[in-house]
């Protein structure tokens, strides 16, 4: 009985084997396509992360149903134009230069340049407004002494 109840125990962990997943489409190609379109699709729950990355559930029924209109033989673009008639051009990472996406394109390039000429305009304002000073004959003949010691006293130091 002892040893009955330790080959039981040492066959445990087989019982608990899972095995291998499987992919959700049938097909492999279709799973390829699908994982090549979702990465360029953005989560609509996630932030900056792809859809084929994510892992919320919207995201899943997303999956599932780009899959179902490859199944029915809708092309890759027809697939995008309806996710993005249906939630708008926030599903696509690279969004499409539009009248009300100027400001998403170029808006960090004027700030940028905005910045630099800020910048120019307080370097110029700065240099015009701080005097420059100029020592006289006294101090830089002590600044000079002070820079350049006589020879004869870096000798006291060294010993």
């Amino acid at each position: 009985m002892k040893y009955l109840l330790i080959v039981l125990l040492c066959l445990l962990p087989t019982f608990t084997y899972a095995g291998e997943a499987k992919d959700l489409a049938e097909d492999p190609v279709l799973e390829k396509r699908m994982v090549a379109l979702a990465q360029n699709l953005r989560c609509l729950v996630c932030q900056n992360e792809s859809l084929a990355s994510s892992r919320s559930g919207l995201a899943e029924d997303l999956r599932r149903e780009v899959r179902e209109q490859m199944k029915k033989g809708l092309t890759d673009q027809e697939i995008i134009d309806y996710l993005v008639s249906r939630y708008g051009d926030f599903v696509l990472f690279d969004p499409p230069v539009k009248s009300y996406t100027l400001l998403l394109w170029y808006g960090p390039f004027a700030l940028l340049l905005l910045g630099l000429i800020g910048l120019v305009f307080q370097l110029r304002k700065r240099k015009n407004s701080v005097p420059e000073n100029q020592l006289s004959a006294e101090e830089a003949q002590r600044a000079d002494a002070l820079l350049n010691p006589p020879k004869d006293s870096l000798k006291d130091l060294e010993t």
